[in-house]
């Protein structure tokens, strides 16, 4: 994998994070919905406890061991699409005893959770701090730093018209 790929796939990956529903506003109220941890959220002004799409999904496999994703998704209401991502991020993991798997990226070896095997995900972790490593030396920083590039000290960023 080129460095090129490797940078367009953390962006991807940025711009493609899931909220998973995140209720925002009571339902039964209007008042304003807090985070309390794991998927669930209450009311701050009636106490409603309401769940986004991970606290669904996580609340029926803990009480039904070994569900599906196609099991979850019809009695939760939690779209397949969302329980895949959930099982990329490492949020769910696939029971030990299912004969249903998921396949490193890299290697296609099976795994459980995640994106990638052990070894690939050491790995690609290795490869992207040696980019980092290399960028902070080179000054190229993707974009993504506040620190000046060398050789612009005392010049404008931007000029007023």
């Amino acid at each position: 994998m080129g460095r090129e790929e490797r940078i367009e796939m953390l962006r991807k990956e940025f711009t493609e994070i899931n909220t998973y529903n995140r209720p925002t506003y009571c339902s039964e109220c209007g008042g304003v919905m807090v985070f309390k941890g794991l998927g669930e959220y209450r009311c701050e002004k009636c106490g409603f406890l309401d769940y986004d799409d991970y606290g669904k999904a996580r609340n029926y496999v803990e009480k039904h061991i070994g569900a599906n994703a196609a099991e979850v998704a019809k009695a939760t209401g939690v779209s397949q699409k969302s329980i895949r991502d959930m099982l990329k991020e490492g949020k769910l993991e696939i029971a030990k005893d299912s004969v249903i798997f998921l396949k490193c990226e890299i290697c296609g070896a099976k795994i459980s959770s995640g994106k990638y095997c052990p070894k690939c995900e050491m790995n690609y972790h290795h490869d992207l701090e040696e980019m980092a490593r290399k960028a902070r030396h080179s000054g190229d920083t993707f974009g993504y730093s506040t620190e000046r590039r060398r050789g612009e000290e005392g010049a404008k960023r931007f000029k007023r018209e």
